[in-house]
């Protein structure tokens, strides 16, 4: 039988690498510095296996198919956006596939693939926390940047039942489930219905698919041109309670909150924070450890917590 060695949920940006601070004192460096002392905490932990739950920022799924959640069972493939490893990655089919089945005996129809991309969404918080790409993965991705997203309560039972599979999986090793995701962040809207979603940018949104490395080349520069201004909207005093509810145990209670609410208080961004209710959930221990700072230059509150000590 498996067993879980912990949990870790991070934030990710694309600026962690686009714009890294610029000395010790500079923004972003204390959530280095931090994601640092938890990647020596996991080499201590020594995981066999680690599952990365986090989303995609349409570099694999797109309006033609939108899956709710999406599980790699055979093939990993590094999309290489802002930094993150392109390429193959290690893939523990081994663990995957129990998952699967676990899963979907549970009434959670997980799209499948044998071939899946992954963007910085998943590699990023994957490299920072394991120190490369050489640890096997299970990809777990949740759409949570083109709406309708699946509902927060549908999230917490997908917890619950990813911990039911983890424990009952026969995988001989400790497994480290990693999150990645928010917390809070305000980006551009990705919803065709919207009216200000128009034009070449709503046709990407759909049919990306057909030209991927195209339609990032041309999305990126108005990416980059968010990073570095010190008045984007990050909200502190959210970010803080949500590390302080998963330290209660209490994620139930964040996703009571609802859809609209923690969009008003994290932004469209935050609704990433959906990987971070699965993962302490299958876990089932609260956050022992956690570490933030807001950072408006990576437009994003940069916050990480783990079920395990960090010194």
């Amino acid at each position: 039988m498996a067993e879980i060695a912990g949990f870790a949920g991070m934030s990710h940006s694309p600026f962690a690498n686009l714009l890294p601070p610029d000395g010790e004192n500079g923004p972003g460096a204390l959530f280095l510095a931090d994601a640092g002392r938890v990647r020596e905490a996991v080499a201590h932990l020594a995981p066999d296996a680690v599952v990365v739950i986090g989303p995609d920022h349409f570099h694999a799924n797109f309006y033609d198919v939108m899956p709710p959640f999406v599980l790699g069972v055979e093939e990993a493939v590094g999309f290489g956006d802002y930094g993150s490893t392109p390429g193959p990655l290690p893939v523990a089919g081994k663990l995957a596939w129990p998952l699967h089945a676990a899963l979907t005996a549970a009434g959670f129809d997980l799209s499948l693939s044998y071939s899946l991309t992954v963007d910085h969404g998943i590699v990023q918080s994957y490299e920072m926390i394991t120190g490369g790409t050489a640890l096997p993965m299970v990809p777990l991705v949740v759409n949570t940047a083109a709406p309708p997203l699946p509902s927060l309560r549908r999230c917490v039972s997908l917890g619950q039942a990813l911990g039911a599979a983890l424990r009952a999986a026969d995988f001989p090793g400790r497994i480290l489930v990693v999150a990645s995701g928010g917390l809070s962040h305000w980006l551009p809207s990705n919803d065709p219905r919207d009216p200000a979603v128009a034009g070449d940018r709503r046709s990407a949104l759909i049919h990306g698919r057909a030209d991927v490395r195209t339609f990032a080349t041309a999305r990126e520069p108005g990416v980059r041109a968010m990073g570095g201004n010190p008045a984007a909207r990050v909200n502190a005093e959210w970010d803080r309670w949500f590390l302080d509810r998963l330290a209660a145990d209490d994620a139930a209670g964040i996703a009571a909150q609802g859809h609209e609410h923690l969009e008003d208080h994290a932004g469209s961004g935050g609704h990433e924070v959906r990987c971070w209710l699965i993962g302490q959930i299958a876990v089932g221990l609260p956050l022992v450890w956690t570490s933030y700072e807001p950072v408006p230059e990576w437009i994003t509150g940069m916050g990480i917590g783990t079920t395990f000590s960090v010194v």
